[in-house]
C-alpha cells in the first residue's frame, strides 16, 4: 500500500517509516496538517495515518480532527487512521465517529500496528475488486441501452439515462416493429444497486426474446413479458413500464401504462394531455391484462415519458422536482431539437437536486415533425 503518515515528531515519522517499509508498503511523512493537505492533494494513496495532535495544539485534538475532516471530504474513499494517546480514547471515538476507520494508541505495539495496515490493505483490495466488477456492469448496462435506433420519417425520438450509483433500475429502448413502426419503451424496475440491474437485464431480454409478438399486437407482447417476468424474479419484485408503438402512415400512437408515471404529450397548442395507467405493474401476478389506448399525434407535439426519478428528484431536501416544474421544462425546450430538448429537461432536473440524487434519473422523448 501507498500510506501517508502526518505527526510533528520526526523520530515517530521514521520508526514509522522503517516499520511499514519492512512489511512491503511504501509511505510518504509530513509533519503538519497543511502539509498532510497538500501532500492529499497532490498525490493518491491507498491509507493515511495521522496523528491528533500538533505542535500548535498538543492536547486538543481540535487540528487533528480538522484534518481528518478535510481529508475525508476530499479524498475520495481513502480510509483513515488516526493515532492518539493513551489517555485520548474520548478523542479517538470521536474521530471514529466522523469517519475514521480504526486508531492506533501511542506508545504503539508494531503488531498492533502492522495488523490494523494489513486489515485495511485486505478491505481496500476488496473495495478495488468491488469497484472493478461495477465498472464492468455499468458499462455492460450502457450497452443495453439503444445504441443505434431505426429512423422514422415523420418523428424523432431519443432518451437519457442518469443513475443513481454506478448501475440502476431504469431501462429504455426503442424497438423496431416492422416498417414505419417504432416501439417506446421506458421501465423502472423495484429496488436499486446491482439487484435492480439484474432484474433489468432479465426484462430486457423478456422484451427482445417476445419481440415478433410485437409485429402483430403490443398487448400480446406485453403479456409475454409479464408472464416471464413474473416466472423469472422474486414475488417481491416488479416494474411499472410505459411502451406506446408509433406508425409513420397514420400517426397513431397506441400505448400502454404499467403503473407508470402519466406520460405527457405537449401538443403543439400548448396543451398537455396525460397518458395516464391503463394496467397493472407487470411482474406481480401471473395472470395479467392491460387496456390499450390509443392517440393521433400531429406535426410540433411532443412526448415524453420518464421515471419518478425525474419527479422525485429533490426530494432528500423537502421539495420534489414535480410534474408542474417538468411540464415548464418541456415547454420551455419545446422549440429546441431532439436532443437539446432531453438535454435541457435532464439539467434542470439535475440542477433543481445537485446535492443528493437517491434515484435514477431517464427520460424519452418522441418529436413529431
Amino acid at each position: 500500500m501507498k500510506i501517508l503518515v502526518a505527526d510533528d515528531q520526526a523520530d515517530v515519522l521514521e520508526a514509522i517509516r522503517l516499520l511499514l517499509k519492512g512489511a512491503g508498503h511504501s509511505t510518504e511523512t509530513v509533519e503538519s496538517p497543511r502539509a498532510a493537505i497538500a501532500a492529499a492533494q497532490r498525490d493518491s494513496f491507498d491509507l493515511v495515518l495521522m496523528d491528533m495532535n500538533y505542535s500548535r495544539d498538543t492536547t486538543s485534538g481540535d487540528e487533528g480532527l480538522a484534518l481528518l475532516d478535510h481529508l475525508l471530504a476530499s479524498s475520495s474513499g481513502v480510509p483513515v487512521i488516526v493515532m492518539t494517546a493513551w489517555s485520548s480514547v474520548d478523542l479517538a471515538v470521536e474521530a471514529m465517529r466522523r469517519g475514521a476507520v480504526d486508531f492506533i494508541q501511542k506508545p504503539w505495539d508494531n503488531a498492533r500496528l502492522l495488523a490494523t495496515i494489513e486489515k485495511q490493505a485486505t478491505r481496500s483490495k476488496e473495495r478495488k475488486k468491488a469497484r472493478s466488477d461495477l465498472e464492468i456492469a455499468r458499462h455492460v448496462q450502457q450497452r443495453m441501452l439503444p445504441q443505434h435506433a431505426h429512423p422514422l420519417k415523420t418523428a424523432a425520438f431519443g432518451g437519457r439515462c442518469v443513475p443513481a450509483r454506478e448501475i440502476g433500475g431504469d431501462y429504455y429502448d426503442f424497438l423496431d416493429l416492422g416498417p414505419g413502426r417504432l416501439g417506446v419503451l421506458l421501465a423502472d424496475v423495484s429496488g436499486k444497486g446491482v439487484g435492480a440491474a439484474l432484474l433489468t437485464a432479465n426484462l430486457q431480454a423478456s422484451f427482445r426474446s417476445q419481440l415478433e409478438l410485437g409485429l402483430k399486437h403490443p398487448r400480446a407482447l406485453l403479456a409475454s413479458v409479464n408472464k416471464l417476468f413474473h416466472e423469472s424474479t422474486p414475488a417481491e419484485y416488479f416494474a411499472t413500464l410505459f411502451f406506446a408503438e408509433y406508425r409513420d402512415l397514420t400517426h397513431e400512437l397506441r400505448y400502454i401504462n404499467c403503473g407508470h408515471p402519466a406520460a405527457l404529450l405537449l401538443r403543439a397548442s400548448g396543451a398537455i394531455e396525460r397518458l395516464e395507467a391503463t394496467a397493472l405493474p407487470i411482474g406481480i401476478f401471473a395472470s395479467w391484462t392491460c387496456e390499450e389506448k390509443t392517440v393521433t399525434v400531429r406535426p410540433g407535439d411532443v412526448l415524453i415519458a420518464f421515471s419518478d426519478g425525474v419527479l422525485e428528484a429533490g426530494v432528500e431536501s423537502g421539495e420534489e422536482f414535480g410534474e408542474t416544474r417538468l411540464i415548464d421544462a418541456l415547454r420551455a425546450a419545446r422549440a429546441a431539437e431532439l436532443e437539446p430538448l432531453l438535454d435541457s429537461i435532464i439539467g434542470e432536473v439535475l440542477r433543481f437536486s445537485p446535492e443528493v440524487q437517491s434515484d435514477d434519473v431517464t427520460l424519452i422523448a418522441l418529436r413529431i415533425t
